[in-house]
């Protein structure tokens, strides 16, 4: 019997893995079939609806249920009674049980003594530091995003519904689709950014103005894109897009035609 229990075993690696930015991704790299345990479901910096696709073997803690176990009850409720794990994986600063009392090494001491291996990764650096989630919600708020992509290891992406807007890009030659920024997502900085935006199968270049816009009269920061060589009808529909690089902060233009010819340049630029 403890041999078939032994074959159902399996690697489980926990951590917050708010946005599976490069130093997670260590964390679940040389264990099939691993399952992600999320402990700290946060999702300031990739959409939980993103995440579950990208990672479809992750099970997000309840909080509530977790909250006020001790390392011992954590490690013998969860990491044992529910995943039966063989193997856990983590980051060399994990902490866990109530009050974050328990750490990795604590971890490894107490399921050694069970049988059961753990793996501890050290910190991955980015310009010389460890990168953390923290470093890249600080680099998006600042519209670093290039260095928030490279510590990512993806560009940073969104996904919400096209909504009606105004159509006055329509009457310049550059239509946009309207969203609003989803919901506990870091926002970026306001202003303009080279982007890419996924229509079905097809990924389109485009540009992407993040703000909030007074004429909409809108509490929640939207976000404008035009997209290059696509026409079609979008309203409804949840579209992805993807932040590139910053290009400039929002200006307010004297007339239509400033604005167009700052389009023009916005769009040559990319091109």
């Amino acid at each position: 019997m403890a041999n078939e229990n032994n074959k159902n075993r399996i690697a489980v690696a926990i951590g917050d893995f708010d946005g599976m930015h490069l130093a997670h991704k260590t964390v679940v790299t040389g264990a099939e079939n691993t399952i992600i345990y999320c402990v700290n479901n946060r999702f300031s910096l990739l959409q939980k609806s993103i995440f579950e696709r990208r990672y479809p073997n992750a099970v997000f803690a309840d909080f509530g249920e977790i909250r006020n176990l001790s390392g011992e009850e954590f490690i013998e409720k969860i990491i044992i009674g529910r995943f039966n794990a063989q193997t856990v994986l983590c980051g060399f600063n994990f902490r866990f049980g109530k009050n974050a009392s328990w750490c990795a090494l604590d971890m490894r001491r107490y399921l050694e003594k069970k049988d059961i291996w753990v793996r501890i990764l050290e910190a991955q650096e980015f310009e010389s530091l460890p990168i953390s989630s923290t470093r890249i919600r600080k680099a998006i708020n600042e519209g670093r995003i290039r260095s928030a992509n490279e510590m990512l290891g993806y560009n940073y992406t969104f996904e919400s519904e096209v909504i009606s807007g105004d159509r006055r890009g329509r009457t310049i030659g550059f239509p946009t689709i309207n969203q609003h920024m989803p919901d506990g997502l870091v926002v970026p900085k306001f202003g303009v950014y080279e982007s890419l935006t996924t229509v079905g199968s097809v990924t389109y270049k485009s540009f992407t103005n993040i703000g909030i816009r007074p004429t909409w009269k809108v509490e929640k920061p939207l976000a404008e894109t035009h997209i290059f060589d696509f026409s079609g009808d979008l309203y409804g529909r949840v579209i992805s897009v993807e932040l590139v690089d910053y290009l400039r902060p929002e200006k307010t233009f004297r007339d239509v035609n400033e604005l167009r010819r700052q389009l023009d340049y916005d769009k040559s630029s990319i091109i």
